[in-house]
């Protein structure tokens, strides 16, 4: 199945995260498919390619909690 995650980035103590379609079998850091978009929870600065989620969602991948959360927030889901 496919997955809209979040794959970790950034510094030890100053994380910021990608939003990624991947295999849910990939492990969280690991290989994915697309980039749709970045998220830095010390800035709380969200940017998402909603054409690209909207397709991907189209297409039956399957969002985790947080991101289903964040994708709201960017008004990609009602």
């Amino acid at each position: 199945m496919v997955k809209i995650r979040l794959t970790r980035t950034g510094k030890t103590h100053s994380a910021s995260y990608r939003i990624v379609i991947a295999d849910q079998r990939s492990p969280r850091d690991g290989r994915f498919i697309e980039a749709i978009g970045h998220y830095d929870p010390n800035s709380k600065e969200l940017k998402v390619d909603a054409e690209a989620a909207k397709k991907w969602l189209a297409n039956g991948a399957q969002p985790t909690p947080t991101t289903k959360a964040l994708l709201k927030k960017a008004g990609v889901i009602d």
